[in-house]
């Protein structure tokens, strides 16, 4: 019977990704599942001129020699941005236009979500091992393409997947959050997304519900307060539920087996509603460490066991 890896908003962070895919043999699994929200958020640039290189990252600029330009690269795809050498005038062309600053964070995205993938397939080849991604809210849409061209890699949004007797469905779609990102809809539009894959499931039982969005007032979606002007209220202190009414809904009415969330890094956790089991495994994709939760399915019991786990 499968068990079942799920890490998710790893942000772009390629030390997180690398530590996903090392996850199925480490904790030997059959399944990695990757949650929504895997891309970067933003260019680091790495500024060329008169043959030097300088780069500001943590918000201190510094210089950089030539030779040690590839390492700085990978300090900073590990923290979950993209570096990008150019010229200054480009970086003035790019400071000058939104427009093109935005074609280029998504050529340079893109760009880095087919490297993941290509990551995948070397690492993965020959195993066996089954590894489904399924972008979130804060992912463009355009992700789902290149996901899809991968060679070992399977898109799970939008989908009812059989995995050894038991059903998944996968969307990383969220109700309204107050940065108006990429995959966000009504509580109603959102029920309707769900419920359009959810009524495909013969037995709820052997069912997997992977919603990046947790379910409302669960504890898996507790956030940091904010204001109108997107300011932390009480210092960040106070917590209010942010998760989705539809999804509670669609757990509570299909009961599956178990229910895989993110979107709520501080909210790491799992609780039952009702006969299912809720998880959500938190992320710290800042710091470089995975955050995850190991299932073990089984086709009696059907949760054999779980474990929240990082590293």
């Amino acid at each position: 019977m499968p068990k079942v890896f799920f890490a998710t908003d790893l942000h772009g962070s390629e030390m997180c990704w690398r530590k996903f895919l090392n996850a199925a043999k480490f904790y030997d699994a059959d399944v990695l599942v990757c949650g929504g929200d895997m891309t970067g958020k933003a260019i680091v640039p790495i500024v060329q001129e008169n043959g030097h290189y300088t780069v500001a990252l943590g918000g201190e600029q510094e210089s950089v020699p030539a030779e040690q330009v590839a390492e700085v690269e990978a300090n900073i795809r590990r923290k979950g941005y993209y570096p990008l050498q150019m010229s200054l005038e480009r970086l003035h062309e790019l400071d000058a236009d939104a427009t093109k600053r935005a074609e280029c964070f998504q050529e340079v995205m893109l760009s880095g979500v087919e490297r993941w993938m290509n990551m995948a397939g070397e690492k993965l080849r020959g195993t066996g091992i089954r590894c489904f991604v399924c972008p979130g809210n804060d992912d463009e849409m355009e992700v789902d393409d290149v996901v899809r061209r991968a060679e070992l890699v399977e898109l799970g949004e939008g989908r009812a997947v059989e995995i050894d007797g038991f059903t998944m469905i996968s969307t990383g779609w969220s109700n309204h959050t107050p940065w108006n990102t990429h995959r966000e809809e009504s509580e109603e539009k959102l029920a309707e997304r769900i419920e359009s894959m959810a009524s495909q499931i013969k037995d709820p039982s052997r069912a997997v519900f992977n919603l990046h969005c947790p379910p409302f007032k669960s504890g898996l979606d507790e956030a940091p307060a904010i204001d109108a002007d997107l300011k932390l209220l009480h210092g960040g202190r106070a917590l209010r539920p942010v998760g989705s009414t539809a999804v509670r809904e669609a757990i509570e009415r299909h009961q599956p087996l178990l229910s895989l969330h993110g979107h709520i890094h501080e909210s790491k956790g799992a609780v039952k509603i009702g006969k299912t089991l809720s998880i959500n495994p938190g992320s710290a994709y800042e710091e470089g460490m995975l955050m995850g939760a190991i299932i073990q399915l089984d086709a009696k019991k059907g949760i054999k066991s779980y474990q929240l786990v990082n590293g």
